[in-house]
């Protein structure tokens, strides 16, 4: 029975190189010249700190073209609020979800059953895997689920036959 797995992943190779280009353009801007201006980057999360919210609101700028061109989805990114720091400086905490939560998973679920189309789907873990008899439906569930926004970047991988 032809099945695939509907997930929501983010390279973090990615998103380390479009990090790394991002200091390195900040390093050579003239309007970042003598700020403290650094990114940080833990596991799943980015910290964005500056001297003040409109350069941090410049970093975010610069880091976000990098991550489009990277091919790295914004949807994956969770915004924090810009807070004030130590020393008078501002900062923001940006976290990269990964992987579907329970509702989102249930929303597909409820789609894909809604869509009247003779297939079935199985919440597994942070992933939900869409099976059914033929091919051709399950290419149109694919096609369902791209014309619907999950406010998440979808994948839809190890289709098999």
């Amino acid at each position: 029975m032809p099945s695939f797995d509907v997930v929501s992943q983010v390279d973090m190779q990615e998103v380390d190189n479009a990090v790394n280009q991002t200091r390195k353009e900040i390093t050579q801007r003239y309007d970042f010249k003598g700020s403290k201006t650094e990114i940080e980057q833990e596991d799943d999360a980015l910290r964005i700190i500056s001297d003040d919210g409109f350069k941090v609101a410049a970093v975010l700028d610069v880091l976000q073209s990098k991550l489009v061109r990277r091919g790295i989805s914004l949807k994956a990114l969770d915004y924090g609020k810009v807070e004030p720091g130590p020393g008078g400086r501002a900062k923001q905490a940006i976290t990269i979800r990964q992987g579907i939560v329970d509702d989102k998973a249930r929303r597909i679920t409820k789609l894909v059953k809604e869509s009247k189309i003779k297939v079935q789907a199985q919440i597994q873990g942070d992933q939900v895997r869409i099976s059914g008899k033929n091919r051709d439906d399950l290419q149109e569930i694919i096609q369902c689920l791209k014309g619907e926004d999950f406010e998440l970047p979808l994948q839809f991988i190890n289709f098999r036959e």
